[in-house]
């Protein structure tokens, strides 16, 4: 080991430059003066929900979606004073704790907009909430066709302000499902027509995620969710017919070599014995494996990037270690740096390309990286 940090070597260092100079970019390409929600849901993708949100702070965010109230109130614990949208709504039970960490959560069911009327009362305080449409994802949501028994229900409710009102799209990344997108757009207007004609009034309507922000600039309506593409992420998600703004990954992944051992032409590696040498083999090991989110898939089909060149994944990945083909690289030695994700010259490995060795998405290769790795955040300002 190298000595310049105590303990395992591996590590995920978090640009926080590139998160900000992300969301600048999504604002120039837009060119709209929308709101904009920073969804650090699942600990920011995988990139750490506390710092990312308080450098997004700092950049003028203007809300932050989580899926949980847990996540709502770990960010009001770490400072941040910002609008937290709870999308995944709350449970029974919460209804309390989401007034107390001054979260709004979202509504689907009128038993929960219930319980949180009721809480607000007796906490002697106004609940906010946003309105979630159904209009096509089939998840949660009030159906699209369901929405006049829904309002009949909420109505009447005097201890919250319903102040928003969203949805969520299907495909939106999809070109063949254009039209779909297009009839989810005209089910969400015919949605908030009759909420307004009920005497509801929103303050926010909140149809497009990161690839409708893209793609759709119909549904941008006045505040957008912008999630993967804020980190960098998507080229596997996003539109492809579309111009993109030019974007920074924000996650790197790196180890070390802690081991350098010969074997014979012939010899097996690793579990169930899947990788032959084909020649004599100068192998490293490297401490990352399947519990740090580094995917036994990529077993015997990753590569990683060693001194400027590309050296290949052999054998199984474990939980805990990794076995890397070094043979090419000239003077390798413990201590050398491991990039298994990241870029180095010209040399590049994203998680788009990891997660094609996966078969998912790039979300899920960054959201999978366990908390095992310790993040080490990097900032000019």
């Amino acid at each position: 080991m190298s000595g310049h940090d105590p303990g395992r070597p591996t590590r995920a260092e978090i640009n926080l430059d590139n998160l900000c100079h992300n969301l600048e970019s999504v604002k120039s390409f837009i060119k709209k003066p929308v709101a904009i929600m920073a969804v650090v849901k699942a600990d920011g993708y995988g990139h750490g929900a506390a710092a990312c949100a308080r450098r997004l702070e700092k950049a003028g965010i203007d809300w932050f979606g989580v899926a949980l109230p847990e996540e709502g109130a770990e960010l009001r614990r770490a400072g941040i004073t910002r609008p937290i949208l709870c999308l995944g709504g709350f449970w029974e039970g919460q209804e309390k704790f989401i007034l107390e960490n001054d979260l709004t959560p979202v509504i689907f069911q009128a038993e929960k907009a219930k319980l949180l009327d009721r809480a607000a009362l007796e906490l002697k305080r106004r609940a906010r909430a946003h309105i979630k449409i159904d209009t096509g994802m089939g998840r949660v949501g009030v159906r699209y066709d369901d929405i006049e028994n829904f309002a009949g229900q909420i109505k009447r409710l005097e201890n919250i302000d319903f102040e928003g009102i969203m949805t969520h799209f299907a495909a939106a990344d999809c070109f063949e499902e254009q039209k779909f997108t297009h009839l989810q757009i005209e089910r969400f207007k015919e949605a908030f027509a009759f909420f307004e004609s009920e005497g509801f009034h929103f303050l926010y309507k909140d149809l497009a995620n990161s690839p409708a922000s893209l793609a759709y600039p119909e549904a941008h309506a006045n505040l957008i969710r912008l999630g993967g593409i804020l980190y960098g992420l998507g080229s596997d998600v996003l539109p492809v017919w579309v111009d993109k703004p030019p974007l920074k990954p924000v996650m790197a992944l790196y180890s070390e070599v802690s081991l350098l051992k010969w074997i014979r032409k012939g010899e097996t590696l690793g579990y169930s014995r899947t990788f032959r040498a084909p020649r004599d083999s100068l192998i490293a090991s490297v401490p990352i494996g399947y519990e740090d989110g580094y995917r036994r898939a990529f077993s015997n089909r990753g590569r990683v990037i060693v001194k400027g060149k590309f050296a290949p994944v052999v054998g199984r990945i474990s939980m805990d270690w990794t076995l890397v083909d070094v043979t090419d690289i000239a003077g390798v030695k413990t201590g050398d740096k491991v990039i298994l994700m990241g870029s180095e010259d010209d040399l590049r490995i994203t998680a788009e390309e990891l997660a094609e060795w996966a078969g998912t998405i790039s979300y899920e290769i960054t959201c999978g990286i366990n908390k095992r790795v310790r993040r080490v955040y990097v900032e000019s300002k």
